[in-house]
């Protein structure tokens, strides 16, 4: 079920105004998708933080509009100020319940690698994986069991649990978690620094040439 959120038009677009929305805890945002016009809106920035922490960043929120009928939608981008950590503008696009979208969903490795305890390195390439569902049906999370990986093993994700739901969009062979020998490790990090940009051999400056 869609969590509901409320929400307040605007219709003054001046700085002023702006300012004096975020004064009075609420955020700025826009609602668009599915062939409507845009609308712009406010909403109480601590319901829609606590409903993106409670429900998951993929959540279907009811949004109901004053005087409008409410309609199903997604967060779909944020911006954040970096120094007050406060929501500066939101995104919400409208989806259609019935229509397949593609998302993007955590990765979350459950347990301890036995490879990791006996000295191994684990790495995870990917935190987040592409996902294709219905909004209804787009999961929270996706969870691996690592426990049984030893050294040399890996993940892929054809490796990772099927759903009738939902369909991964990576490549099968795509590796989500692997056990790295510490000697694997250090050829990896010195691969990354071959491939850095090379210095002038020279080490002239352009006064000087």
């Amino acid at each position: 079920m869609a969590v509901k959120l409320q929400a307040t038009k605007r219709d003054d677009f001046t700085k002023s105004a702006t300012k004096e929305i975020r004064n009075n805890g609420r955020v700025p945002a826009v609602v668009y998708g599915q062939k409507r016009d845009s609308k712009a809106i406010s909403v109480n920035s601590i319901e829609l933080v606590k409903t993106v922490r409670d429900e998951g960043r993929n959540a279907i929120i009811s949004l109901d509009v004053e005087n409008d009928k409410a309609v199903d939608v997604m967060l779909h981008e944020y911006q954040m100020d970096p120094l007050k950590n406060d929501v500066l503008h939101a995104d919400f696009y409208i989806v259609n319940m019935a229509e397949e979208m593609d998302v993007e969903v955590a990765l979350r490795l459950e347990g301890e690698a036995q490879g990791s305890k006996d000295g191994g390195v684990l790495q995870q390439p990917l935190y987040e994986l592409q996902v294709r569902a219905k909004p209804g049906d787009i999961p929270d999370e996706i969870s691996v069991n690592i426990e049984s990986l030893d050294v040399g093993d890996s993940i892929t994700i054809a490796d990772l649990p099927k759903a009738t739901n939902y369909e991964f969009l990576e490549d099968e062979d795509t590796t989500v978690a692997t056990i790295l020998t510490p000697d694997t490790l250090d050829d990896v990090e010195e691969s990354s620094d071959e491939s850095a940009e090379p210095e002038l051999v020279d080490g002239k400056d352009d006064e000087e040439k």
